[in-house]
């Protein structure tokens, strides 16, 4: 229980940064007087998170001294988080934006190098057969940082008049956080020594890696804009292909340039799993699973509100508020299902369960608002979350939510639990970084196509196109099958028992 409580406690320390560099921060923002165009510009200081597989190598092959390769990294982000914190409570965005803005790209920086020293960590900690109550377990101390982060923070902020007083609590939560993570994590088994190559061959490749990424980006782009297109075109289409050309082009040729530079984490550690069984057709499994689910999600707010009239309140109590803490059931219930059912069994009948969610949206798309009539919520406060008077809540649309937050939670469970399967612990950094970057592609990817289908198809179709999307993840478990379930039995070559400890 000593590794699944360290879980619970880097789940939450994961989870607190996100909102103070994007919910939080812009009601900072908002209630400081900023404009709201350059509250939008502000959030793309959330751009570290979607790169964060770029320096993991650096993570995985260097190790900080005395305290080991993932607690050593682990004591000086959550360290450098507090500083950094700190240091941001004391700004005003509206008299320095840029330095504001400065500042809180480190925050976003700090805290996805945090997410890949966690990530590994507890890829390494946990047995095989542990992965699916740590997964679940890792989502409930998320969630509950988010919460706190991104809700109770700014009940703190309008009682006390000040953000800068929230922050520096927030810088106080991690510097506590750090001496939670030198005394009392559990080490990883000491014979997963970084590799043995030259550190500064290391560095000039890594070096010669973001170069070449840069150039294929640009290249990509001044190619586009020569044929004549234009990358602030009002085409959603148009702006789309110069994100995919950019990354098209991007990644190969840094990886070419970490290759001849000789990077040599980086290339072993995708050699490294490319030569396990199925290496493809994993990656495919990664962009697929969720993908129906994204389709879903993507644009559920704007559906309820705009397509079907609900209320911003009632939306909020429903999806926000109430939820959440579905999410967290249904993560917590798979972590106790999977102590009993194998990983492929949980990703198959989680999978399903997703795919009938949607379903869920395509009902109330065509039966409508009140529909199933409604009831009347009274006020209540359980201390972790509180309703300050009565709200009539629309049975449909709670049901519909509820049984989608629930599976949703499942769903997300065993996919960590998968990923967590896939990693090589001598490079379970790197590993973990580029798988979960792979599988925010569906993610991050599906907006403006899904933005485009529900105009041109309307809601309900948009929504059985969602369940369509759901099918091929779904039978890319099952025709892995076999493969999967080597993943719960067996460690592969190079791994060690990840809970040997020192």
């Amino acid at each position: 229980m000593h590794r699944i409580a360290a879980v619970l406690f880097l789940g939450f320390a994961s989870g607190l940064p996100l909102a103070l560099t994007g919910q939080a921060m812009q009601a900072w923002l908002t209630v400081d007087g900023v404009d709201i165009a350059t509250i939008g510009f502000l959030g793309l200081v959330g751009i570290p998170y979607t790169f964060k597989f770029l320096w993991a190598p650096l993570m995985d092959r260097f190790e900080p001294p005395l305290l080991g390769r993932r607690r050593g990294w682990l004591v000086l982000t959550q360290l450098l988080l507090a500083a950094v914190l700190y240091a941001m409570s004391g700004l005003s965005p509206a008299s320095a934006p840029l330095t504001f803005a400065a500042v809180a790209v480190l925050v976003a920086f700090l805290s996805a190098s945090q997410d890949v020293v966690i990530d590994a960590y507890r890829t390494d900690v946990l047995e095989a057969r542990e992965r699916g109550l740590g997964a679940s377990m890792s989502v409930f101390g998320y969630r509950l940082a988010m919460i706190l982060s991104g809700g109770i923070s700014l009940i703190w902020a309008e009682q006390w008049g000040s953000w800068g007083q929230v922050y520096q609590v927030m810088a106080g939560i991690f510097l506590f956080a750090a001496g939670v993570s030198l005394l009392t994590l559990p080490s990883v088994n000491s014979a997963l020594k970084p590799l043995a190559s030259d550190p500064r061959r290391e560095l000039l490749g890594f070096l010669a890696m973001l170069g070449g990424v840069l150039l294929g980006a640009l290249g990509a782009r001044w190619l586009l804009i020569g044929l004549g297109l234009d990358p602030h075109d009002a085409n959603k289409w148009i702006q789309l292909l110069f994100v995919m050309a950019s990354i098209a082009a991007a990644l190969p040729l840094g990886y070419w340039a970490a290759r001849r530079a000789g990077f040599e984490t980086l290339n072993r550690s995708l050699e490294s799993f490319l030569a396990q069984p199925g290496a493809i057709a994993f990656l495919l499994l990664i962009v697929l699973y969720k993908l129906g689910d994204a389709f879903a999600g993507v644009l559920t707010t704007p559906f309820l509100i705009k397509g079907l009239g609900f209320s911003q309140a009632e939306v909020g109590i429903v999806n926000k508020i109430i939820g959440i803490w579905l999410t967290i059931f249904g993560a917590l219930a798979a972590g106790a299902i999977m102590l009993r059912i194998s990983l492929y069994q949980a990703l198959l009948a989680f999978g399903v369960l997703q795919l009938l969610s949607n379903l869920g949206f395509y009902v109330i798309a065509v039966l409508g608002k009140g529909a199933w009539g409604s009831f009347t919520l009274p006020p209540f406060d359980l201390g972790f979350v509180a309703l300050d008077t009565h709200a009539d809540i629309d049975t449909l649309l709670m049901s519909v939510i509820a049984f989608e937050n629930i599976t949703g939670g499942m769903g997300t469970a065993a996919f960590v639990a998968l990923l967590m399967g896939l990693c090589n612990h001598r490079f379970s950094a790197t590993h973990y970084a580029l798988l979960s970057a792979l599988a925010a592609v569906g993610r991050i990817y599906v907006s403006p196509l899904s933005g485009v289908l529900s105009e041109s198809i309307g809601w309900p179709a948009f929504f059985l196109f969602s369940v369509a999307a759901a099918i091929p993840g779904i039978g890319m478990v099952w025709w892995m099958r076999a493969t999967i379930s080597d993943l719960n039995g067996a460690r592969r070559a190079g791994n060690g028992s990840a809970n040997e400890h020192k």
